[in-house]
């Protein structure tokens, strides 16, 4: 969740730019370049499906979708829409004409990366389980997505499903595509970014611009005006994550600077990083910079903070177990763990060990 606003708050300024157009005002983004970042409706709808999912667990239904969407939003007396994207004011307005799911997701942008953003939590909670976590986003995006909307959101969280257990992005990648249909353009464009992310990090001679413009050119529909497609938003940041070998600083710079929908793009790779990663892996100066939200897109978010919202999805660590006592050869009671090795740190023996 950190890594997924972080990424989020890095991505905004670049949001809906081109790779020259980053570079002709900033150079290259290293860093934060506003003076206040802070997160978008991505942060925001990650939180809100978050607090759901917590409030539910593996027992969430359609119908408690639909009432946390107008509980916490469509129902409130907000004015216009503000700062959601396509897919949520689609969504928004289907939900306030009396609609319900799924014909509240028939709309425009039921393509869009608007479920992949907000997909982490699902992930979170799903630890170590990709098909569960596909599973219970899937009904979230039943709300407001269909298709390949539904099938980006699906491979972010079977992602970081497999990213809170493992160590390496090939089983994070694999997850993956393994929740999508295989000849859906979500997996074909997955695909076709971690290959060509693969080959230009074996590249000696490729430079970081380069392995960007490689992959970049290997998902990005030329000439599209809408730059919130889910196929396209997913790939670019798998493949960020990719070529980045995982690491958080890079993934995130690397999706951040590729443009279009990048503060998405950056929030997925953030999120997936971040997983594989844990807290440590994200910079402390960028993880101080988050704070609460500001309900900027969603009021009824403001004032929570995304490491409240995790700390909600993940079950407490069981107390570690106490020592098993032991009474030696000389009358005398040791401390000795499960494994019969003595926790005052002798070893016993056996033959030459």
């Amino acid at each position: 969740m950190l890594g997924l606003a972080v990424g989020d708050a890095l991505g905004a300024p670049a949001e809906n730019m081109k790779p020259s157009q980053i570079r002709e005002r900033w150079g290259r983004i290293e860093g934060f370049v506003e003076e206040e970042p802070s997160g978008t409706d991505d942060t925001e709808y990650a939180i809100f499906s978050g607090l759901m999912l917590a409030e539910h667990g593996s027992d969430l239904t359609l119908a408690h979708v639909e009432e946390a969407w107008h509980r916490w939003i469509a129902n409130l007396d907000e004015g216009p829409f503000r700062g959601a994207g396509f897919s949520e004011r689609g969504t928004l307005e289907n939900l306030r004409r009396g609609l319900a799911a799924p014909i509240s997701a028939q709309h425009r942008h039921a393509w869009s990366d608007g479920l992949a953003m907000r997909a982490a939590p699902f992930g979170i909670f799903a630890a170590g389980r990709p098909a569960e976590a596909a599973r219970l986003v899937a009904l979230d995006g039943t709300v407001s997505h269909d298709g390949e909307g539904i099938y980006g959101g699906q491979a972010v969280a079977a992602g970081v499903a497999a990213a809170m257990v493992g160590r390496s992005t090939d089983v994070v990648i694999a997850a993956a595509l393994s929740v999508v249909p295989e000849d859906s353009w979500t997996a074909r464009s997955l695909r076709r970014a971690v290959a060509t992310a693969q080959r230009a990090r074996s590249d000696r001679d490729a430079t970081r611009l380069g392995r960007e413009r490689a992959v970049r050119s290997a998902v990005v529909i030329g000439g599209y005006p809408w730059m919130d497609l889910a196929p396209e938003a997913v790939g670019l940041a798998f493949g960020a994550f990719a070529v980045a070998r995982g690491d958080f600083r890079d993934s995130v710079l690397t999706a951040v600077n590729m443009g279009r929908d990048a503060d998405t793009t950056a929030a997925v790779a953030g999120a997936l990083a971040g997983a594989l990663g844990g807290a440590r892996a994200v910079p402390e100066e960028w993880a101080a910079a988050v704070g609460p939200a500001r309900g900027s897109c969603l009021p009824s978010m403001a004032g929570y903070h995304v490491l409240d919202v995790a700390e909600l999805l993940t079950p407490p660590s069981p107390p570690p177990s106490p020592p098993l006592p032991c009474r030696d050869g000389d009358g005398t009671t040791e401390g000795r763990r499960k494994d019969g090795r003595r926790t005052d740190g002798a070893t016993e023996g056996r033959g030459d060990e």
